[in-house]
């Protein structure tokens, strides 16, 4: 450190200049250096002040920039000067705001070791932040830049005001560290750290006397200061933090009330209000919901299982706001609901673990929408390799011994996540842990899942999105969900029957009889994962919950793949759905399966489901009422397990708004083409539209299909480079191969959302293989984004009756693919690009019809 390599090479420049102002308690320290980190710990705000009064002083009359944080309600610790430089960030605009204001002066303040500083007393941060976790993280970010820029500064806490999450990180990070208490009118000092320096000043009391610190040498007079000094005791209940005190006072007051004393009503909404701006805090709109719907019982019972503290994301808000609301206003379908016994990483660890492993600089960097895209490789690596503080370990493991080896899963719950706005679907990982083997396994694979989950919020993907939403410079924390897998244990494996994702308004009309006010349902056999995640290898089924017998493709395009979790191979794993349930007469497979003509075997068509219980009914019942209470559409994610009586019950995952714009299905028809390149009927999903084309790139089906795999990835690349070239306005479109985003390139142009994010319009046209059917994968993160971002999404099949594909004028244009990238002319004929005139596209939703045509 940079205080030790200047004491063992001899003075600086400005060493002569480094004071206390007090020659006595210099002589005790064995001097103070520049860049030294000096804690003081008081029970009187005065105490302070009469130690930064001669350090000021001193500092003036050196000539020294002396820079003073005014924050505190304290009274002001130094008088007006002309050496003095006075800034007041404030601690109420949050933790990152505030580390951000003190920084910058620090860094204009320049490195040149002519500068010290003044704090006032830290110990109110922790009350305005309710954690004294985050107090020790802004001392662990400050300490070292002061020490980095050479600049003597002065801290404070009070005394028996502080846990151990705050004391100890400020300890382990200052370079000085000394107790100060007074007795008899005198003032003492005791150094508790001194570091770098002789050990003879450690715990020696010295007592001041003028500009002079006197060693206590007598037993006598030792033992009658001490017994003065406000000890606490071996009795003594460790000191809490803000964040757990609040907690108890909301917990006490239901234990009064249930004990039958009169508890104010006032008093217990106090409570409730400051515990919900904590553990929600953030997006009003969710935060009001869950001011309308949530009750004080349910908000301690999610504080006695939260790790770290802080708040719990939009994840975790959504899910428990839903289950109230269900509560309240549908209590049958409440009762079907699955009993949740999830556990919660608060926000605050997210920060402490980014602090920890020097990883939050290159977090703030991030920001910077020039260069947020430099340090995501060494971000990711640092979070990897990343160490937990003891106090989350510990609890880490105490959730293990509760699970036991049942499986879980450890699901992103970020603070921007999930909210009226911002799905960020996809975007943040989620982890299934197995939870099989010995504890030091099991305690290792549950950490990794949580780092993993952290490394993905720095992320390509996630950084890519926000900039696109504009919330790069937002203050973005991930907490966590930690929730068992819904299922049952059948054999080596575990799943739950059924699962999937509901969208309470239904973009995708594929027949006259479908209402979009009905919702729809992506369905799956077993884990949900087929549902959320595009299975390019299996049909899912997707169901219009006003008319479920409906198919939007053959009625024997069924599944047949499966996802679960192997608790032999300790992993998730997909499968053959015969192969895995095999004839397993725990099952309801007489609910999920028929018999189709010319099928030999029964198929998972869910057709007895839909037929025989209210399952659907259930669904769109549940759906309405979400949706009218938070005022807009909403996608939910759901498992179900049928008993042994035939009665279900639904767990609940997550629910958010859906970022759909319902506002019309048809388009304006006043123009009238007078040549068609396109007008076809298939799945249209987006509001129906009319717009001029002012780009279009086309994959040639062919000429990919010739490509080796490792080209057709090349082909996703050039087409994100093209997308990044496309100015702000243009109305793109794509027209391209099997499925756009799918993982494998034999069904497509494995392209991220990324890479296609300027395009107005998307086409899938299903030519890749005789037996590729367009995928319409409403539900899926991909989708989701697409309707996000008002995209229009189609897939077309050229063979079906009445449709009109005709490529040649495309063909027949100018490519200028290499005007605009010289150095893919090898892909000239795979990918052609035009910029045409008077070319128009129209869609109607209403009669799953699309064209492209000139005027």
């Amino acid at each position: 450190m940079a205080a030790q390599h200047m004491k063992a090479n001899g003075s600086s420049s400005s060493d002569s200049a480094c004071t206390t102002g007090l020659p006595g308690l210099d002589r005790v320290l064995k001097g103070v250096l520049p860049g030294d980190n000096v804690v003081w710990q008081v029970e009187r705000w005065e105490e302070y002040r009469d130690l930064v009064a001669p350090y000021a002083d001193a500092a003036c009359r050196a000539g020294l920039k002396l820079v003073y944080f005014r924050f505190a309600s304290h009274p002001e610790l130094l008088k007006p000067s002309d050496c003095q430089r006075v800034f007041h960030p404030d601690p109420k605009e949050g933790f990152e705001s505030f580390v951000k204001a003190v920084h910058d002066v620090i860094s204009d303040m320049g490195d040149a070791g002519d500068a010290v500083y003044v704090f006032d007393c830290l110990s109110e941060l922790s009350d305005i932040w309710q954690a004294d976790a985050l107090l020790g993280n802004f001392f662990m970010l400050t300490c070292p830049r002061l020490l980095e820029y050479q600049s003597l500064t002065y801290f404070a806490l009070y005394r028996h005001a502080h846990s151990e999450y705050a004391l100890g990180p400020i300890r382990d990070t200052t370079q000085f560290m000394l107790d100060v208490f007074s007795h008899n009118q005198h003032t003492y000092i005791r150094p508790l750290k001194v570091q770098y320096r002789s050990a003879d000043a450690m715990n020696l009391i010295h007592r001041r006397a003028g500009d002079d610190f006197l060693p206590v040498n007598s037993s006598v007079d030792i033992a009658e200061i001490l017994r003065s000094s406000d000890w606490r005791g071996f009795l003594a209940e460790p000191r809490q933090d803000p964040w757990h005190l609040l907690v108890h006072a909301a917990r006490n007051l239901l234990r009064a009330e249930h004990q039958g004393r009169e508890v104010p009503e006032h008093e217990k909404q106090d409570l409730f209000r400051r515990l919900l701006r904590e553990l929600i805090g953030g997006e009003e709109q969710m935060f009001e919901l869950a001011q309308r719907h949530l009750n004080l019982e349910e908000l301690v019972a999610v504080c006695n299982r939260l790790i770290g503290g802080g708040r719990i994301g939009g994840k975790a808000a959504g899910m428990l706001i839903a289950q109230a609301i269900l509560r309240e206003r549908e209590p049958e379908l409440h009762a079907k609901l699955e009993a949740q016994d999830s556990f919660y990483v608060g926000s605050d660890l997210y920060h402490t673990f980014l602090i920890r492993n020097r990883v939050w600089w290159i977090r703030e960097r991030q920001k910077n929408s020039g260069t947020f895209l430099d340090e995501v490789k060494e971000a990711r690596e640092r979070i990897l390799r990343g160490a937990f503080p003891d106090y989350a370990v510990k609890q880490f493991r105490d959730m293990l011994a509760y699970f036991g080896e049942s499986p879980f899963i450890v699901r992103s719950s970020s603070l921007l996540e999930d909210a009226y706005g911002n799905a960020f679907a996809g975007k943040y990982e989620s982890v299934f842990c197995v939870n099989q083997g010995p504890p030091e396994a099991r305690l290792a694979a549950l950490m990794d899942a949580v780092r993993t989950v952290y490394a993905s919020t720095l992320g390509e993907e996630a950084l890519l999105y926000r900039k696109r939403r504009g919330l790069l410079d937002r203050d973005e924390q991930m907490a966590l969900l930690l929730m068992r897998v819904s299922g049952q244990q059948i054999g080596d494996y575990v799943y739950p029957h059924l699962a999937g994702v509901c969208l309470s308004y239904n973009p995708f009309v594929w027949h006259k009889e479908i209402d979009p006010a009905a919702g729809v349902m992506r369905l799956v056999f077993g884990l949900g994962t087929r549902a959320v995640d595009r299975a390019d290898d299996d049909p899912t089924r997707l169901v219009a919950l006003n008319a479920p017998e409906l198919h939007p493709a053959r009625e024997d395009q069924v599944q047949r793949k499966m996802d679960c979790l192997d608790l032999k191979q300790n992993k998730l794993i997909s499968g053959w759905v015969q192969d895995i349930v095999s004839e397993n007469d725990a099952l309801p497979m007489d609910l999920f399966t028929s018999r189709l003509p010319r099928e030999k075997q029964s198929l998972l068509t869910f057709a007895p489901l839909f037929r025989d219980t209210t399952f659907v009914a259930d669904f769109r019942k549940l759906l309405h009422c979400l949706e009218t209470a938070y005022g807009v559409p909403v996608d939910i994610e759901f498992s179900a397990n049928f008993t042994d009586e035939g009665q279900y019950h639904i767990n609940l995952l997550q629910c958010r708004p859906f970022q759909v714009r319902p506002e019309g299905g048809s388009a304006e028809c006043a123009l009238t083409p007078s040549e068609h390149w396109i007008d076809a009927t298939g799945p249209v999903i987006g509001a129906g539209r009319q717009f001029p084309v002012d780009r279009l790139i086309l994959v040639e089906a062919e000429a990919y299909a010739d490509l080796p795999e490792q080209k057709r990835h090349a082909v996703a690349k050039i087409i994100g480079r093209l997308n990044k070239l496309t100015p702000p306005g243009t109305r793109l479109v794509l027209i391209g191969p099997g499925r756009w985003g799918t993982s494998q390139p034999s069904l497509g142009v494995p392209v991220h959302f990324n890479d296609i994010n300027q395009a107005s319009a998307v086409y899938e046209i299903a030519v890749m293989h005789e037996h590729l059917v367009p995928d319409v994968s409403l539900g899926t993160h991909f989708l989701n984004e697409l309707i996000e971002s008002h995209m229009l999404y189609t897939a077309l099949r050229p063979e079906q009756s009445g449709n009109h594909i005709d490529l040649a004028p495309i063909r027949a244009r100018a490519n200028k693919l290499t005007h605009l990238l010289p150095d893919a002319a090898a892909y000239e004929n795979v990918i052609r690009v035009i910029f045409p005139q008077n070319l128009w596209l129209r869609a109607d939703v209403y009669a799953q019809r699309t064209e492209i045509f000139k005027v």
